[in-house]
């Protein structure tokens, strides 16, 4: 039986775990840019976009740490629901 055909009782909480950091770790990143390029913006709908942008990964950051906050059984349900 190959890795793909194993439930989500199977899954590695650890593997999860890095899995999630990296993803914080890029809309990090990604807000870091949009910062940087918000501060340069000279029009309301460059702005905009920005300032959306940033909320948006502001969104998914907040429920990343919403499930490593309730751990990993907890954090999959909170998934499920998103």
């Amino acid at each position: 039986m190959d890795d793909k055909d194993h439930g989500p009782r199977d899954r590695d909480p650890m593997k999860d775990r890095r899995q999630t950091l990296l993803w914080m770790k890029d809309l990090i990143e990604h807000m870091n840019c949009c910062h940087e390029q918000l501060q340069w913006a000279a029009d309301g709908p460059s702005e905009s976009y920005l300032a959306e942008s940033m909320l948006v990964d502001l969104t998914q950051c907040q429920r990343l740490c919403e499930e490593l906050r309730a751990g990993p059984r907890k954090g999959r349900a909170l998934a499920a629901t998103a």
